[in-house]
């Protein structure tokens, strides 16, 4: 695979996300989880989908429970806590592994395009990836980044289309 636009998650609701109707837009794709300590960062990620949602910029959670059991819900408690609690409005995807034998495969193209640090693999919620307009990825930020801290690269994305 050789853009984001080439993969299929499956939404919260259970119907089919086809990436390529993202063809043109800058993406943030996000590790999600709701009770997690960086789960505040939801009010930062819905603030810059507000900000620049006309601008096309798509925001995207994926909840995980892989780090520390902190997303144990199902899609349907997942969704109403976001929703609920930080006014998320942005599209978030069904529940994902991240890392390991049953990952999602965006998740993987996600780490081979952009390893970490230390190691390839999402070490913590709320790891971030920004896509440009061309499907590819332009960083990954750790789960310490907060949205904010990253505005000045989706502008320069999104100035770039």
């Amino acid at each position: 695979m050789s853009t984001i636009y080439d993969f299929t998650a499956e939404r919260m609701d259970g119907t089919a996300q086809e990436f390529s109707e993202y063809k043109g837009k800058v993406l943030l794709i996000v590790n999600t989880a709701s009770k997690c300590g960086f789960t505040p960062q939801f009010e930062g990620l819905e603030a810059l989908h507000k900000q620049y949602e006309s601008q096309e910029l798509v925001i995207i959670g994926f909840p995980c429970n892989q780090f520390g059991s902190q997303d144990p819900g199902s899609n349907d408690e997942i969704g109403a806590f976001c929703q609920k609690n930080y006014g998320v409005s942005f599209p978030m995807m069904a529940k994902i592994d991240v890392n390991g034998a049953d990952a999602h495969q965006i998740f993987k193209w996600l780490k081979d395009q952009k390893g970490g640090l230390l190691t390839d693999g999402i070490k913590w919620n709320f790891t971030k990836f920004l896509i440009g307009s061309e499907g590819q990825v332009i960083d990954r930020y750790a789960p310490t980044t907060k949205p904010e801290a990253i505005k000045a690269d989706i502008e320069k994305a999104l100035a770039s289309k």
